[in-house]
């Protein structure tokens, strides 16, 4: 069975563009346009093998979205990757604190996307 992967972002083009990438990859995606949908999305049960997110969306940012999964008993170990155009020191250690797994800045490459999530997803 494949694993399956959350890619949240306002951008449909990016959600588009990581979705690609990642389906040719083998996972199963799901889309969000924002933290909220996420969490509404997860809310059944749905188990995610990781989750890439953007951090500035609106509704709910990355950042609240990660605070959220992490309360969420399916989500404490599952890899959260930020795919965002960010940069700075402090947004990325807020991520940290909030519990990201990783942080890509965008544009993105999909070789370093897939590479990344290949070293964070438990074999």
């Amino acid at each position: 069975m494949g694993k399956t992967a959350l890619i949240v972002d306002d951008s449909p083009t990016m959600r588009q563009m990581v979705a690609f990438t990642l389906t040719n990859a083998g996972f199963t995606v799901i889309e969000a346009q924002d933290g909220k949908d996420a969490v509404n999305k997860v809310a059944g049960g749905g188990k995610m093998d990781v989750v890439v997110t953007d951090l500035n969306m609106p509704e709910m940012d990355g950042i609240a979205l990660i605070k959220e999964l992490r309360k969420l008993s399916a989500f404490r170990f599952t890899p959260i990757l930020m795919l965002t155009t960010e940069s700075a020191a402090e947004k990325k250690q807020a991520g940290k604190e909030a519990g990201a797994t990783g942080w890509i800045v965008k544009p993105f490459n999909p070789e370093i996307l897939l590479k990344t999530i290949a070293r964070v997803l438990p074999a």
